[in-house]
């Protein structure tokens, strides 16, 4: 009854809201867009009145209460300039604090200590992927279960100033919800797969910001995508784009209502688009048979064929896809497999994955099997494995994953989701953020790790880190922000 009441009072809000939001008439018009709405809470903060309602209030079957955050803790920020930055976006471990942006040091002589915390203002988010703007001002983090409080889905931070990130702002999609993966547009901007549609069902969208952050567009718009997505299971996890070949390619993970309870089974998906990038029109859709999940798909850099690695979940196993080859009934875009990552990897749950950026090496995150693969893909003939599947791993749970910037290091973070008591979907993590060394070979050696739950467990219940924005300021003359 409560989540009918909940689902009504959005449904009002959106209708108000919508009713007053005119559309942009011009290039220079202020005026709001109705891609581009910011729902505000459906509960406001009312100290002494609401900090009993948020720390009382019980999981709903689907739609959660919108209580707003407990207040944090006071937080002094430190002094400390480090050279090289990690940002980690983070939940809090109750779901009933703020969720935040971590600041943390991974300079060797100051690593891991916290620089500053950035509170977003809601919680239960599930905070999931992290990206940032092609200047390095802007980073952008999404919410996986932002949906079920009614809450915003999108948000932005300044890193004008790196060591002290402001929070600036938050929206969502009209077609559209659950954030995943995202890539900067090189004239400011951002492409973020949304893998849900504004009910968390199938299809979902790929959006499109401006430079500040506020959307512009939910694709596609066309008829034939239109018709595309909703033809066959559209959920759009993964994002790859290759801006001077003009293409693009998506990967279909999930149905992301489907791991909320009841279910009848987790909806998985086989396929992957091929975007024309310039119209922003599906070229074609791909098939890994039996993938069950296609989390995640990447360019390999400077590859001649603009080749791309995708993690096939179901199977365990990396594919190629060419996207200019075209089948033997002429459809542009051909899937292939390269690599089976073996036993552990198989209906892992999620495999992601990072490319170094000069094509040679690719690393993989099997979350269920605890494992980090290194694999050597320089000569895409003759693969080879570079650690031993059979070892075991000092880490649980790992999921996303990042080459730093000067491909010494590799950061992965042992957490993927644990979306609670109203879903199927809770895998096991560390909640730590670990910093592996990457050796000559490109085989890796775990080295150090950030303890999140033990520094937030007394503050915010413990914490979540889901994904990581690394800059490098190493030389002030040429930033690189990752």
């Amino acid at each position: 009854m409560r989540s009918g009441l909940v689902g009504f009072a959005l449904l009002g809000h959106l209708v108000g809201f919508l009713a007053s939001a005119t559309p942009l008439t011009g290039g220079n018009s202020t005026k709001r867009s109705p891609l581009d709405i910011s729902l505000p809470p459906l509960i406001p903060l009312i100290p002494g009145v609401t900090e009993p309602l948020s720390e009382n209030a019980i999981p709903l079957p689907i739609l959660q209460l919108p209580t707003p955050p407990l207040p944090s803790e006071p937080f002094t920020p430190s002094q400390l300039r480090p050279k090289k930055i990690g940002y980690f976006w983070t939940g809090a471990g109750d779901n009933k604090h703020a969720d935040f942006l971590a600041t943390y040091s991974l300079d060797d002589d100051t690593f891991g200590t916290l620089i500053d915390i950035t509170d977003v203002p809601s919680s239960g988010n599930s905070p999931h992927h992290l990206g940032v703007s092609t200047d390095g001002k802007t980073l952008v983090g999404g919410g996986l279960l932002s949906l079920l409080k009614t809450q915003d889905t999108a948000f932005y931070w300044d890193v004008s100033d790196p060591y002290r990130p402001k929070f600036a702002h938050s929206n969502r999609g009209i077609l559209s919800s659950i954030v995943d993966e995202i890539r900067a547009k090189p004239d400011g901007g951002f492409f973020i797969t949304y893998m849900g549609s504004a009910v968390g069902t199938s299809p979902g969208r790929l959006i499109e910001t401006d430079a500040s952050g506020h959307i512009l567009h939910e694709w596609p718009e066309d008829v034939g995508g239109t018709l595309n997505i909703l033809g066959e299971q559209f959920s759009p996890h993964g994002l790859t784009i290759d801006f001077e070949k003009n293409i693009g390619l998506t990967s279909d993970f999930v149905v992301p209502l489907s791991i909320l309870k009841p279910t009848l089974g987790i909806q998985r998906a086989n396929t992957l688009r091929l975007w024309n990038i310039k119209s922003r029109t599906i070229i074609s859709t791909i098939t890994i048979p039996a993938g069950e999940g296609i989390q995640d798909v990447k360019f390999i850099p400077g590859n001649k064929e603009s080749a791309a690695l995708a993690t096939a979940v179901g199977l365990g196993q990396v594919w190629i896809i060419y996207p200019f080859r075209k089948d033997v009934h002429g459809k542009q875009g051909v899937a292939e497999p390269l690599y089976d990552l073996g036993p552990a990897a198989r209906k892992s749950m999620a495999i992601y994955s990072d490319i170094s950026d000069d094509g040679k090496l690719a690393y993989f995150t099997i979350t269920l099997g605890n494992h980090v693969a290194a694999l050597d893909i320089s000569d895409l003939n003759n693969v080879k494995r570079l650690d031993d599947p059979d070892v075991v791993q000092p880490i649980i749970g790992p999921h996303y994953v990042k080459i730093s910037p000067d491909k010494k290091n590799l950061l992965v973070i042992g957490y993927f989701v644990q979306a609670g008591d109203i879903s199927v979907l809770n895998t096991p993590g560390d909640f730590k953020a670990h910093w592996l060394d990457i050796l000559d070979d490109g085989s890796i050696q775990f080295n150090r790790t950030i303890d999140f739950e033990q520094t937030f467990t007394t503050s915010r219940g413990g914490a979540r880190p889901h994904s990581v924005v690394i800059f490098d300021l190493t030389d002030p003359k040429n930033p690189v922000y990752y």
